[in-house]
């Protein structure tokens, strides 16, 4: 009789450890990113208001991915959040190219960047604050969980018009590129206005794709602890 070849062993899952890469290789992206954007920035007092949200968020994030690893859903929003920060540091938001081709595409009277960057100001926090709610609060399935994630995200917008205005106060005319305001006296209400936008929309667009991301990193902790762990 001749013998059957035994079968081929399963190759292995690579998903949990491609997914558990992600933000390692979205940390160096970013890194290298923000140091590239120093070199040729149009104003460096600009580019560090501007990127310091980077420099600190980003640590903390690296300090914090043991004990409080995040979603890959926001880690990728996050980084998309950092390069938006890191392009209108180096350029100032109102000399962005991109911003100035869609002006003139749309025959604009300003530079657009800076509403779009408002827009992410919104847009992406409001992911993260929903994300922290749900897992450190009972608010899980609560009616007030959207609510109260756009009202802080509200909130972060007004601290920073409030610390634009600081800067407008402290620096001058220094402070004009960092205000971006383009002669807009308006400006402060339509960036708090497109946070309000942007928070709504990542409410409607992405809620339940972040819960199921929320699931994948609750499996993926999981199955990285130890068997006592999981009882």
């Amino acid at each position: 009789m001749s013998a059957h070849p035994a079968p081929a062993p399963a190759a292995p899952a690579m998903t949990l450890p491609s997914r558990r890469r992600l933000p390692a290789l979205l940390a160096l992206g970013v890194s290298a990113a923000l140091v590239a954007s120093w070199f040729g920035a149009a104003d460096p007092t600009t580019w560090l208001l501007e990127t310091v949200w980077v420099m600190v968020g980003l640590p903390l994030a690296i300090a914090l991915r043991h004990r409080f690893p995040l979603s890959g859903l926001l880690c990728g929003l996050l980084a998309a959040h950092a390069l938006v920060l890191i392009v209108g540091g180096h350029y100032t938001y109102a000399e962005v190219p991109a911003g100035d081709w869609v002006r003139d595409w749309l025959g604009w009277d300003r530079n657009p960047y800076d509403r779009f960057g408002h827009l992410m100001q919104g847009f992406v926090p409001a992911v993260l604050v929903r994300e922290l709610l749900l897992r450190t609060s009972p608010l899980r399935g609560s009616r007030w969980l959207a609510l109260l994630t756009v009202c802080a995200c509200l909130a972060f917008s007004a601290v920073f018009e409030m610390l634009e205005w600081l800067a407008a106060v402290t620096g001058g005319q220094a402070a004009e590129a960092f205000l971006g305001t383009q002669g807009d006296v308006w400006d402060t209400q339509w960036d708090m206005f497109c946070a309000l936008i942007g928070a709504v929309c990542a409410l409607l667009l992405l809620s339940r794709v972040h819960d199921r991301s929320l699931i994948r990193l609750s499996l993926e902790r999981l199955s990285n602890s130890s068997p006592s762990q999981r009882r």
